[in-house]
């Protein structure tokens, strides 16, 4: 946190979590974070995306080929004027991911490479999931800092695997610095990350049993049926 920062009582600046006290810190080579819906995952990546220079709808350094302006939240830029990094050297390299956006990434990436009298790395000649996790293997085997908000989204379970396999090789090489917030029990399992919860208290380290997340899951899969049922009459 900025020390002249200035908070008032508009988003983002009075999430719970947020105060002179705030610190972030990078222990790991992949960080997590979890917790609910407008907890304020995604505003905290896109603060880190804004003060690393990359585009908030996703991309990377210099990367804006589209106009996003009405589409995207700017909450995150919002945040970003008030945090302060610390870090030596600078990041610049790395990339923002967002589902919604890969495929305007995708087809950029291909045109830019066309330009430069270069093969194309044509993400979206494979199939939704595939051009995704493709897309993670060619982007994360460069050192960087890569930001990836709520990436199952696109993914299906099998494929949520083939991301978690990418994370955990970080994770062990520390070839390069995520920071991911998913809902996933799957990827929050990346052996020897960092999972933070981020709620009314601030961000506190976590166990991945410990997360809501995981025990919706487990008391689902253990008696679906039960589960449906309770989960019926508690809507009622």
């Amino acid at each position: 946190m900025r020390e002249d920062a200035v908070l008032d009582e508009q988003y983002p600046f009075n999430l719970p979590w947020l105060g002179k006290d705030f610190v972030l810190e990078l222990s790991t080579p992949v960080t997590i974070l979890v917790g609910e819906n407008g907890a304020g995952k995604s505003t905290l990546i896109e603060a880190v995306a804004a003060i690393c220079g990359f585009d908030e709808a996703g991309g990377g350094n210099g990367y804006r080929p589209v106009d996003h302006s009405r589409a995207v939240d700017r909450s995150g830029a919002s945040l970003a004027s008030v945090l302060r990094a610390s870090w030596l050297p600078k990041v610049t390299a790395g990339w923002f991911f967002r589902a919604e956006s890969f495929f305007s990434v995708a087809r950029y990436l291909d045109e830019a490479a066309r330009d430069a009298n270069a093969a194309p790395p044509d993400f979206l000649s494979f199939s939704h999931g595939e051009g995704f996790i493709r897309f993670f293997e060619e982007r994360l085997s460069r050192q960087g800092l890569y930001l990836l908000d709520e990436p199952e989204s696109a993914l299906s379970p099998k494929r949520q695997i083939e991301l978690l396999r990418l994370l955990h090789s970080i994770q062990i090489s520390g070839g390069a610095q995520i920071i991911m917030a998913t809902h996933s029990p799957i990827l929050m399992a990346v052996p020897g990350a960092r999972l933070l919860e981020i709620g009314h208290r601030g961000l506190a380290d976590t166990e991945l049993r410990q997360t809501e997340h995981f025990k919706l899951y487990r008391d689902f899969t253990e008696d679906p049926a039960d589960f449906v049922r309770q989960a019926m009459h508690d809507d009622r």
